[in-house]
């Protein structure tokens, strides 16, 4: 089957064809996915996409009028996919719904210590000969009580980690987890964990009950948050409304590694361009504020596992007419 691989790093390619072993013509581009570049699919059966690739209605007409049958995610988000167009359109998609379970959990708790132990103006420092302390003050992480949104397999391996530094562990999630009980942590209700929660780290999906899920209201709700961590989907934070709530001191410190509208700026080098994101810029200028660029993914590892999985959606699709893993529709 012919593939046209969209959004393609050099790290895409060389896993990807990996994986593929001469089963599959895979056609590279790095030209991100929407309605005026979804012509270079032409000739394809398939496309591959990734998490801010575009597939809402207009890029997937175009797709469907370049004879696309098969829309193969290389990620597990799929908030950017219209999914009633692609059933009106005929075309199937796919999705990696896991790919490993340790990857974005171990860089939460990456950024975590960064932030709170200054470490990454501490190499700064050092690298200039200025070995003061003044300003790297942290706290311990051992008896804070840390609240986690979302208790998937990557929120357990939070909860896992911060049980390992002997933190009491709230959780929110409308389906609890009997693997997260027995890690000792206790379900709450937003409220209360709003209110009780030292530390809190998002890892929900997006969808629209979860979108802003921290807003104006729940910061105004906050009594104890030292940090607010988010390696999930950027929607799932009102921006502008934590902008304010680090400005008030509700916020005392915010880890990101996905941004609302991160698809103009991250996977990209923007090095020698003006940032035109204002809103981004304005978190950049805070020295509490630690953002990286939606890499907890980034492993050997995952990105194995990410694309045998790719490759297995489209070699199913084409032996049997369905994916291995395709987008569950409720």
């Amino acid at each position: 089957m012919r593939v046209t691989v969209f959004s393609a790093k050099p790290y895409d390619e060389e896993f990807l064809k990996s994986a593929n072993e001469g089963r599959h013509d895979l056609v590279f581009t790095e030209a991100a996915l929407h309605a005026p570049t979804a012509r270079l699919a032409a000739g394809s059966k398939a496309v591959c996409a990734f998490v801010n690739d575009d597939l809402g209605a207009s890029t997937l007409s175009v797709l469907h009028e370049a004879g696309v049958k098969l829309v193969a995610l290389r990620c597990a988000g799929f908030n950017r996919l219209d999914l009633s167009a692609a059933d009106r359109l005929a075309i199937a998609t796919a999705r990696v719904p896991s790919y490993s379970p340790y990857a974005i959990a171990e860089h939460t708790l990456a950024l975590v210590m960064t932030l709170n132990r200054k470490i990454h103006r501490a190499y700064n420092r050092v690298r200039e000969g200025n070995f003061a302390l003044n300003g790297l003050l942290g706290f311990d992480l051992h008896g804070k009580t840390v609240g986690v949104v979302g208790t998937g397999g990557i929120g357990r391996n939070v909860m896992r980690a911060f049980a390992g530094f002997g933190c009491e562990l709230l959780a929110f999630d409308p389906y609890p987890n009997d693997e997260a009980i027995a890690l000792g942590a206790r379900y709450v209700d937003k409220a209360e964990l709003l209110d009780k929660a030292e530390i809190i780290s998002l890892h929900c999906p997006l969808t629209p009950e979860t979108r802003h899920f921290i807003d104006e209201e729940a910061i105004a709700a906050m009594k104890n948050c030292r940090m607010l961590v988010n390696t999930s989907r950027g929607g799932v934070i009102d921006t502008l409304a934590v902008i304010e709530g680090l400005k008030s001191g509700k916020i005392g410190a915010l880890a990101l590694d996905v941004y609302e509208e991160e698809e103009d700026l991250f996977f990209r080098d923007l090095s020698s361009t003006v940032i035109r994101d204002d809103i981004f810029a304005r978190l950049l200028t805070f020295p509490n504020v630690l953002i990286t660029g939606h890499q907890g993914f980034f492993t050997q590892e995952a990105l194995f596992n990410i694309a045998k999985t790719t490759i297995g959606n489209i070699t199913a699709f084409e032996d049997k007419g369905e994916a291995l893993f395709p987008i569950d529709r409720r």
